[in-house]
């Protein structure tokens, strides 16, 4: 059997890809809009030795495997049994083929694989996990995300609207959610660049402190602020939310923090911002959840070795319990994982557009990391293999929530 036929079987033979390997074999759909192109034999030493989706991600990471194409296009091509895991025989059969070309097995891993030690959501691990994804370069987050720098769902007021009135939809969102006005007192804990602490503060003349675990996010965040002339009333430290000393806030945002927090923590993580909040004040908590319990919480795979060190992905059922074992009374929830999938297609579409600068900027290793990771999760949300929920909440004033009749927002 030919080496480009062991990679169509190792993908999918039904998937319309064409398939082109370094010995000169062929397989496929010749004229399908998407080439995968085996640079290397190393591919299938990455295959073969490695499970399913990992095994692809570390092959296209080292560049031994090409896809020729859109990436969204080639992943919604492949099976889910291909991203699961290929077939025990089959990887088998890749590694005797190594022989052939003498080389090492397994493949030695991308450099863009993160290496974490100590204690799994210790404050040190979590700040090394932060730094491997947030710390990479401020000038490639600007191309990615475009002028808001927010790295979080945007809600999309229609279907024709851009990613920046997008974005500053979901900001104004929250602030409405939370019943934000002028005078009151707002702690963003995982508050990235700061979109959401100088959203409230110009917006809505709240005194807002945003707090990151990434000092560049901080650094950035505080410069912005300074420039847009809200230094009175906004502030960002580089600091662990579990080490804010003020307390008595009228609000606390979490926005796409929850998935670094990890389920052993849930519960002193809501009774901590639980302890920020006066009694009546709110609490809004938007995050990437699972659609069920029934696969483990932590985020394995790609996900966990490129992209997300121990992030961990709870079901909105689970959040909700832990919201209310621990003191907060959950008012109103929604799931808007469609806008998630609109809101990385428009990021894959500017990572496109500013390829050959992010390659530059960041290294081929990790602009491919982005390229496969944004494509990827843009076909998880439409599928509804992950979601997104905004869970909020109030911490009572004895029997008094303080809440309006029916939304407001």
């Amino acid at each position: 059997m030919e080496l480009a036929e062991i990679f169509e079987r190792a993908i999918g033979r039904d998937a319309p890809l064409e398939f082109r390997v370094f010995d000169g074999s062929r397989a496929g759909d010749p004229d399908a809009p998407v080439r995968v192109v085996v640079r290397s034999p190393l591919a299938m030493s990455h295959l073969a030795s490695a499970p399913g989706e990992l095994g692809l991600a570390r092959a296209y990471v080292s560049g031994t495997l090409d896809i020729d194409g859109d990436m969204y296009t080639a992943l919604a091509s492949m099976s889910a049994a291909t991203l699961e895991g290929i077939p025990a025989k089959l990887r088998l059969e890749m590694a005797a083929r190594l022989g052939a070309y003498r080389l090492w097995w397994p493949a030695p891993r991308p450099p863009a694989e993160s290496r974490l030690r100590g204690r799994r959501h210790s404050k040190a691990r979590d700040r090394d996990a932060i730094s491997h994804h947030y710390d990479v370069s401020n000038r490639f987050y600007e191309w990615v995300l475009g002028p808001s720098m927010a790295y979080t769902c945007a809600v999309y007021p229609d279907a024709g609207s851009s990613l920046e009135e997008a974005q500053w939809t979901k900001h104004d969102l929250v602030a409405r959610k939370l019943g934000l006005s002028e005078g009151m007192r707002l702690l963003d804990v995982g508050c990235g660049w700061g979109g959401m602490v100088m959203h409230a503060a110009k917006h809505y003349g709240v005194r807002a402190l945003g707090v990151t675990l990434s000092r560049k996010q901080a650094e950035w965040g505080q410069k912005a602020i300074a420039e847009a002339g809200l230094t009175e009333l906004a502030e960002i430290r580089h600091l662990d939310y579990r080490d804010v000393a003020e307390s008595g806030f009228d609000a606390v945002s979490s926005i796409g923090l929850t998935e670094h927090i990890g389920k052993a923590n849930l519960a002193g993580y809501f009774r901590s911002l639980h302890d920020k909040l006066r009694p009546g004040g709110r609490l809004l908590n938007h995050c990437i959840t699972r659609p069920d319990n029934a696969a483990p919480a932590k985020v394995g795979g790609f996900l966990n070795r490129y992209v997300f060190p121990d992030g961990e992905l709870e079901s909105p059922g689970r959040l909700v319990t832990a919201m209310h074992d621990n003191g907060i009374e959950v008012r109103h929830e929604e799931n808007i994982r469609e806008h998630y999938g609109k809101t990385l297609a428009a990021w894959c579409d500017n990572l496109d557009t500013r390829w050959d600068e992010s390659v530059a900027e960041v290294g081929l290793d990790r602009a491919r990391v982005w390229r496969l990771y944004l494509a990827g999760s843009r076909l998880g949300f439409e599928r509804n293999t992950v979601q997104l929920h905004q869970i909020l909440g109030v911490r009572p004033a004895g029997t008094e929530s303080g809440m309006p009749l029916r939304p407001d927002w």
